[in-house]
């Protein structure tokens, strides 16, 4: 393709070179350069790209973009931008076709409930019988591979990578976590959405290496609504009028107050060992009953915005209905059989915001005891263990600390800190260093009536320690643990 192809959507000059030259790459890794690339140079959180040009002219490339003086050799053009990040995504899309125009595409922003949305949209859309790929913290689903993701919005270039394939693989839609940093980072620019959810906002990601205060927190979140066609807005955030201002699209609002197109009424939590969930009605724009095998009001929200999108695909309410009901998000309240008598889940809840709104959602459901197993990652904000540790104290009958990513402090340290935090409540706890012993202890101890969380890992496999990576899925741990005790009472039992 040509260079001047590649940049008909930006504004630059050329201070070298000329722009009706083949290039046979894009690049914003100097690794990755291959003879007739264009080498675009950013600023990532470890290093500066524009530090590797003359590497990437060395390598072979055949232009360089840049927003800021650099020292090349010659024989490479050097094309100069506002914004080497905004270029590269604008670059990223002529380079892979425009994929996103060829697919009716869902971005998913706000502080919560990003990833159970566009599961619940993923799930009605494809039992309407359309192909979904998906983009998200969990995984990134294209059509011909599924790749755990590495952020919760990849950088523009694998967006649009990720886009091609969908297309390749026959998909008519996307959905979409789009994140506060991704907006920021322009991981999105030159997709116009054709719908965009906002879900809530909460002060979050505020500090050194992300937002410097609520207010950028926010403008950042509302930019999905200047760069979508239709936006649906959770009507009940306190923060509504703020999230909305300055939208450009079609707005379409969802939530319980009197005032929303798509509302919720008549709520009934339903509980039952091993199961836990909530049933309403749907109003509105549509009259219809869900019931979601997700407990909790957040639950509510989260699937009036995916109905609120499929309504907009002409999905048969039918196939709403019963696609609700089977929708699953791996490590987000996810249920795990183990026993009659007790309910047992895992959940990503590793901060103190998300583990009291979880903690709070359970209570509602009056659990004989509240059982939280948790523990905090190491090489992160202290401030964090004892933030936790007295939400757990407060608000779990039971607190089963262990470890979470000890990464290179000691485990006991991160669980003495979860412990200063513990101190300020009444709560009961017991501290066992080793998960899988903590989960087997939080299994045997089981009463009936339990509800049991295993907080914190949520999706994740893995477990680091002293900075090496070990493979670790709580679900497998369980499945061991449970393999175990049969082994014994045969054992017993001969």
């Amino acid at each position: 393709m040509r260079l001047s192809e590649l940049l008909r959507d930006l504004q630059y000059t050329c201070l070298r070179g000329e722009t009706d030259i083949e290039i046979t790459g894009v690049a914003y890794d100097s690794r990755r350069v291959e003879e007739g690339s264009l080498f675009i140079c950013i600023r990532g959180a470890v290093s500066d790209g524009h530090a590797y040009a003359a590497d990437a002219v060395r390598k072979g490339a055949a232009a360089l973009v840049i927003q800021e003086e650099v020292e090349a050799p010659e024989g490479a053009a050097v094309i100069r931008v506002e914004d080497s990040r905004y270029a590269l995504a604008l670059i990223s899309a002529a380079w892979f076709g425009y994929p996103a125009r060829k697919l009716k595409t869902i971005g998913v922003t706000g502080t919560k409930g990003k990833t159970t949305t566009t599961y619940m949209i993923q799930s009605i859309l494809e039992a309407a019988g359309h192909k979904v790929g998906l983009i998200g913290t969990i995984e990134c689903i294209t059509g011909k591979r599924v790749l755990s993701a590495e952020n919760t919005t990849p950088e523009s270039y694998l967006v649009q990578e990720y886009f091609a394939e969908m297309v390749e693989a026959g998909c008519d839609c996307a959905v979409m976590e789009v994140s506060s940093q991704a907006l920021m980072m322009h991981r999105v620019a030159g997709v116009t959405f054709d719908y965009g959810i906002f879900t809530n906002i909460e002060p979050d990601h505020i500090g050194p290496n992300e937002h410097g205060s609520f207010g950028e927190y926010l403008d950042c979140k509302r930019r999905l609504l200047r760069q979508c066609r239709v936006g649906m807005v959770n009507r009940d955030d306190e923060h509504f009028e703020q999230m909305i201002q300055g939208h450009t699209c079609e707005l379409e609002t969802y939530g319980f107050s009197p005032e929303a197109d798509l509302r919720a009424e008549d709520a009934h939590l339903v509980a039952k060992p091993g199961y836990l969930g909530i049933r309403y009605q749907v109003r509105g724009l549509l009259d219809l009953p869900v019931e979601i095998d997700i407990p909790g009001k957040f639950s509510i929200y989260n699937s009036l915005a995916a109905i609120a999108i499929c309504r907009r695909f002409g999905v048969p309410e039918e196939d709403m209905v019963k696609a609700l009901k089977l929708a699953k998000v791996k490590g987000r309240v996810e249920m795990i059989p183990v026993s009659d008598d007790f309910t047992l889940m895992i959940d990503y809840a590793h901060n103190a915001m998300s583990l009291e709104s979880l903690l709070t959602t359970l209570r509602e459901y009056h659990p004989h005891r509240l059982v939280c197993l948790f523990g905090c990652g190491g090489n992160r904000a202290r401030s964090r263990r004892f933030e936790m540790g007295e939400v757990s104290g407060r608000l779990a009958d039971l607190t089963i600390i262990t470890s979470d990513n000890p990464r290179n402090e000691e485990p006991q340290a991160i669980i003495d800190d979860i412990k200063t935090g513990m101190a300020k409540t009444d709560g009961r706890y017991v501290e066992i260093i080793d998960r899988k012993e903590a989960i087997a202890y939080a299994i045997h101890h089981g009463e009936p009536g339990d509800i049991i969380v295993l907080a914190g890992k949520g999706h994740e496999d893995y477990q680091i320690i002293r900075g090496k990576k070990y493979p670790m899925d709580e679900r497998v741990l369980i499945q061991e643990i449970l393999e175990e005790d049969r082994q014994k009472e045969q054992k017993n039992g001969s």
